[in-house]
């Protein structure tokens, strides 16, 4: 228990420095029963090639430590990697989960691929699509899911005892947030979504989404609300609103759309599968040309 008697679980992260993005494992120590975060599906662009190192990384790891894994989370359909939770799901018979708010982001690229009528924008492509603020547990941790939109219509913040996982939200305070300028991303939004996450409780870990190390380097991954607030380079206190939007509506013009990012949502949108295969056994992704302007 931390020092608040708030549950605290074991959190395992695993990267994957192709795409800078962080996947979590955590565990309830009492009952090692655990959670999977927004694990990655590897994809190799100039080949068009899918692999599974990193969610084989995931098996090898709770299968040793011997974790029951009783949920596959995504907190919203990521635009840099594929989703490899239907894998997992497969291997290890746990249900997958996202926010209900995925749906508009499904409707929302349906039309960006123009996609046909026979593409469901239910969500029905996951077990389950938590509402916000419901509570669910993990062995004896209790786990809550905030809605924190503005990187994506559909992004969550799941906060398990004294960690939150607040994936494509904030940064390390040194590189200080993310991104919010893809369709339906709002600078204005994430700022209200940040400022409710820095409301927790001064010691609640916070495991972020993405680093970006130099070659060689370890990526960090975790800071405290505490130090956030202390110190993140865009949202620490006495950072007004008006700041906040100005900086990153400023630095999100200068940023290149993500390179999987049009072969990624297609996937994601899918709740991490591919389209059906077509007659000769492959399945094939779409690029709509003359949609984005180079950046």
């Amino acid at each position: 228990m931390s020092a608040t008697n708030t549950p605290s679980p074991v959190v395992r992260a695993f990267f994957d420095r192709p795409t800078g993005s962080l996947q979590y494992v955590f565990h309830d120590p009492s009952t090692m029963k655990g959670a999977i975060v927004d694990p990655v599906w590897n994809f190799y662009p100039e080949a068009g090639a899918v692999t599974t190192e990193s969610a084989d990384e995931i098996l090898a790891y709770v299968r040793e430590a011997g974790i029951e894994i009783v949920w596959i989370l995504d907190t919203h359909p990521h635009a840099d990697h594929f989703s490899s939770a239907p894998y997992l799901a497969e291997k290890l018979g746990a249900p997958r989960a996202i926010g209900a708010k995925v749906t508009g982001v499904q409707k929302l690229w349906k039309g960006l691929y123009n996609l046909g009528d026979d593409f469901p924008c239910d969500g029905s492509q996951w077990d389950r699509l938590f509402a916000e603020d419901e509570e669910f547990m993990v062995g004896e941790i209790p786990v809550r899911v905030m809605f924190s939109p503005g990187h994506t219509l559909a992004s969550i913040t799941y906060v398990a005892g004294d960690a939150a996982f607040v994936h494509d939200t904030l940064m390390m305070p040194e590189s200080g947030t993310s991104r919010a300028d893809f369709p339906g991303g709002s600078s204005e939004v994430l700022w209200a979504s940040i400022r409710a996450i820095l409301d927790l409780p001064p010691d609640t870990r916070l495991y972020v989404g993405h680093d970006y190390p130099a070659n060689g380097m370890a990526p960090e991954y975790m800071a405290t609300v505490a130090e956030h607030r202390l110190r993140n380079r865009h949202v620490k206190d006495g950072i007004s609103k008006e700041e906040f939007i100005a900086t990153r509506d400023a630095r999100d013009a200068t940023l290149p759309l993500p390179a999987r990012m049009l072969a990624a949502l297609q996937i994601n949108i899918r709740g991490g599968r591919m389209p059906a295969p077509e007659a000769d056994g492959h399945s094939y992704l779409k690029v709509p040309v003359g949609k984005f302007e180079p950046r």
